[in-house]
């Protein structure tokens, strides 16, 4: 089955949601401008909470080091997601595995790209928008992500239970990201629409 991640999580009760719904991972924002920001205390909480084989994904938007270290000290995340315009000596300099978001727009050579973060984990292709670094709720036209594409593909941008069994079956990722597709309102996730989508995903051929 495509794997799912659940991002901006800001409640221990819908990380838990998220987990017992069979999504593989969660997302955690670390970036003032998000909605969705949480503070190191509350992504803690949210992770103390977790049962066991749910990974933790910490996303940041141009950090500096020490933001990221501090993550990494108390939260202690599995993977690092940036979503910036972070180098790739930037991204591994942290000794953690990490994913490198693409926000995809008609000039963008994600060829080239992923040859650049050719050490990345996998690349999360999410929708280019004036509007913020991800978490917008846009999508863009799949049909620009190159067959042949050599990394692991995370799908993001604008998907929901409307789209995303459509979405598994064009693009095939390895695994797709939701974020504002399971939300009542801005970093308040629903459980129905979590489930609704978990649904969705494993129906997906």
């Amino acid at each position: 089955m495509t794997r799912v991640k659940m991002c901006g999580i800001t409640r221990s009760q819908d990380g838990l949601a998220a987990a017992e719904a069979g999504a593989d991972a969660i997302g955690l924002v670390f970036y003032g401008k998000s909605p969705r920001n949480v503070g190191l205390d509350q992504a803690a909480g949210i992770v103390r909470l977790l049962p066991p084989f749910v990974s933790t994904v910490a996303l940041f938007v141009n950090p500096v080091p020490s933001e990221v270290d501090a993550v990494l000290r108390q939260v202690r995340p599995d993977v690092l997601q940036f979503h910036g315009e972070e180098t790739p000596e930037f991204c591994r300099s942290f000794g953690v595995p990490y994913l490198k978001a693409a926000r995809v727009r008609p000039q963008t050579d994600l060829l080239q790209f992923a040859a650049v973060y050719a050490d990345a984990q996998g690349l999360l292709l999410d929708a280019w928008s004036q509007a913020g670094h991800g978490g917008t709720g846009e999508r863009f036209d799949w049909n620009m992500i190159p067959a042949n594409l050599p990394k692991r593909i995370i799908l993001a941008g604008g998907l929901s239970t409307a789209n995303v069994r459509q979405a598994i079956g064009l693009v095939h990722p390895w695994a797709v990201d939701v974020s504002s597709g399971i939300e009542v309102a801005k970093g308040i996730k629903d459980a129905a629409l979590i489930a609704a989508f978990m649904k969705e995903v494993k129906n997906a051929v």
